[in-house]
């Protein structure tokens, strides 16, 4: 049977460097990609960011120790010979006496042989397990620090040597750039779309894509040009299974219940012989050359590691069987070796964009100046009017009591494109409400609207006020339509349907009506679905356990901003960080602040408890010191 395994490793939040965006969201991206495009077993990728659960009682926060420790673990337990493993990494990287180190999230440019990962041993480690292997960096440089040094020569030199693929995201000369737009970095955007265009598993294939297509990115978004540095040897075998389509595959008799149950590295257990439980790790020598030899921080790490109570569980093996593909990207050039250096220099094209960037900035600075006289604003938010009591947010209705009947197969897909308009005089209009009031009709009752409008088309053709009829049966319809809007607002949508249904077949806004109906139907969709993800990560959530907290705000994540719920979702993320927040205190408390701390780290940037949770981290890393 053979395994296809994963470690993404996705790095936003740093002790000691400037904070990235995107490289946490580069990692998870990539693991969903594997799972759901190029069918790898979910159990079988490791998930390591600042927001990952635990794994069993080991914290997969990305620290030196912790990946260091399920690199060994998994050597020792999981892989067997000529297993399938991708190893990606997002975040900073040094380059320290001509070697480069990976940095994780304690890592320290002014201590790097202590804080940092020799990215070569790495390397050298798992190429002497027989795994099938490719390595791929999206390294950011640090700018204005000691470790603001090329990084990538050591790693394409100890890839050759080696014999094992690399791909990186830039040439060593260059920087690593990410996008707040794309929300990735160039490369690892490239490398996605690469493997969701067609998901072949030659690494050739890919690395065409990637190169064509990273400095696409960069011209795009006006950034400086990075080219990818690739190195993909002969013979390098298919690392994908199947073709890209979701295969389900038959546990084998010898496999056990899951180890892991859905956190970010859950594994199928299978029978390990008894050569493999019985020989010495081969991960031991490396892995201790780069412990630190400080006894007492040794000491610190181990307690940290047995406070960890999030869940229970061992590692173990799971074998997958899979076959390969192939995809041809669009571009033909062979970049199988790294890309050629453009010819102008680096601080050169910072001068360029820079300069450019600021004549920007200058124009448009002067042209608002200059026009500041046309700019105009009719009325302050109430957000920003401190005079203005603000508007309370209205509690959501009883969920059950709200919603109509769904039909079957509806699209998620709110309608676009609705028939247009007639644009509706505002003097018409008043003259409209006006007749509502002769006949003791309220203007804003809609079955009011309704009456009026069945009254006026009992005039017949011919008559004098035909013609004046047809205008307010327009004006009647046309409110009867902003009074549903209004009762969609509020999520009163059955209400709303019943409403717009007032509106009668030969107005000239039935063919608008029978849309916002459709639509109204398909926001109805998107509220339950959404209300029902809310709902089942309420559930999940253990009190006391502060990952499961973490575990539902990703969910509540999900929820687009604009969708009906999404501020119900964000009123419940707020509430569950704040309660994870509590737990950090708690434990702190209790002088433990190596868990507050990490307990601090599972609140998302998003909520609002977040600020306060670094202020707290901030004061608990002092008070160990």
């Amino acid at each position: 049977m053979t395994n296809y395994w994963a470690i993404a490793i996705g790095i936003n939040q740093y002790e000691f460097f400037q904070s990235l965006s995107c490289a946490q969201h580069d990692a998870e991206s990539l693991r969903d990609v594997l799972v759901n495009t190029a069918s790898f077993v979910p159990e079988n990728c490791l998930l390591m960011t600042n927001t990952s659960p635990p794994v069993g009682e080991k914290s997969s926060h990305p620290t030196k120790e912790n990946i260091l420790f399920f690199l060994e673990e998994l050597a020792a337990k999981s892989w067997q010979p000529q297993s399938y493993l991708w190893f990606f990494f997002s975040g900073y990287g040094v380059n320290y006496n001509d070697k480069d180190y990976l940095m994780p999230t304690d890592g320290n440019a002014d201590q790097v042989l202590d804080t940092g990962i020799e990215i070569r041993k790495i390397m050298e480690s798992l190429a002497s397990s027989n795994l099938n292997l490719v390595f791929i960096f999206d390294i950011n440089r640090a700018f204005g620090t000691q470790a603001d040094a090329p990084v990538g020569e050591d790693i394409l030199n100890a890839a050759k040597q080696l014999n094992v693929p690399v791909m990186l995201s830039c040439q060593p000369q260059q920087f690593s750039h990410e996008s707040k737009e794309l929300g990735h970095g160039f490369f690892t955007a490239a490398l996605i779309a690469a493997l969701n265009s067609c998901p072949g598993g030659n690494l050739k294939d890919l690395s065409d894509y990637v190169n064509s297509l990273t400095p696409q990115f960069c011209q795009h978004h006006w950034r400086p040009i990075q080219n990818p540095a690739i190195f993909i040897p002969e013979n390098t075998p298919i690392m994908l299974p199947g073709s890209g389509l979701n295969v389900n595959v038959e546990p084998t008799q010898n496999q056990s219940k899951n180890i892991f149950p859905e956190e970010s590295f859950v594994t199928v257990s299978s029978a390990i012989s008894q050569n493999q439980e019985t020989q010495p790790s081969k991960y031991k020598a490396w892995w201790a050359d780069n412990k630190s030899g400080n006894k007492s921080t040794e000491t610190t790490i181990n307690n940290q590691v047995s406070t960890q109570n999030e869940s229970k569980s061992t590692l173990a093996t799971s074998p997958e069987l899979n076959t390969g593909s192939r995809f041809i990207p669009p571009a033909a050039k062979n970049y199988a070796q790294p890309a050629p250096q453009p010819t102008t220099p680096i601080w050169q094209q910072f001068i360029i964009w820079g300069g450019g960037s600021m004549v920007i900035v200058g124009v448009l600075t002067t042209f608002l100046l200059q026009n500041q006289a046309s700019f105009r604003f009719n009325k302050i938010p109430t957000t920003l009017n401190n005079q203005t009591t603000p508007t309370p947010t209205p509690t959501p209705p009883n969920f059950a009591d709200t919603l109509p009947s769904i039909p079957k197969n509806l699209p998620t897909v709110l309608p676009s494109n609705l028939p247009q308009i007639p644009v509706i005089d505002p003097q018409k209009r008043n003259q409209a409400i006006a007749e509502l009031q002769k006949s003791s009709l309220n203007p804003a009752n809609a079955s009011d609207l309704s009456q009026a409008i069945t009254t006026a088309q009992k005039i017949l053709t011919g008559d004098p006020n035909y013609q004046k009829a047809q205008e307010n049966i327009q004006i009647w319809s046309q409110m009867i339509l902003d009074l549903a809007q209004q009762q969609a607002q509020q999520r009163k949508y059955n209400d709303a349907i019943k409403t717009v249904e007032l509106i009668p077949q030969n107005s000239v806004l039935y063919t608008q009506a029978q849309a916002t109906i459709q639509q109204l139907l398909a926001e109805v969709k998107l509220y339950q679905n959404n209300q029902n993800a809310i709902d089942t990560a309420q559930k999940s959530i253990t009190p006391g356990q502060a990952s499961t907290y973490n575990r539902a705000i990703a969910s509540a994540q999900k929820i687009p901003p604009g969708q009906p719920g999404f501020e119900i979702a964000q009123q419940s993320m707020n509430k569950w960080s704040e309660e994870i927040l509590e737990l950090a205190k708690s434990r702190a408390a209790e002088g433990d602040f190596i868990k507050a701390i990490d307990t601090a780290f599972l609140i998302p940037e998003s909520t609002i408890a977040y600020e306060d949770a670094q202020d707290a981290i901030a004061k608990w890393r002092t008070q160990l010191k």
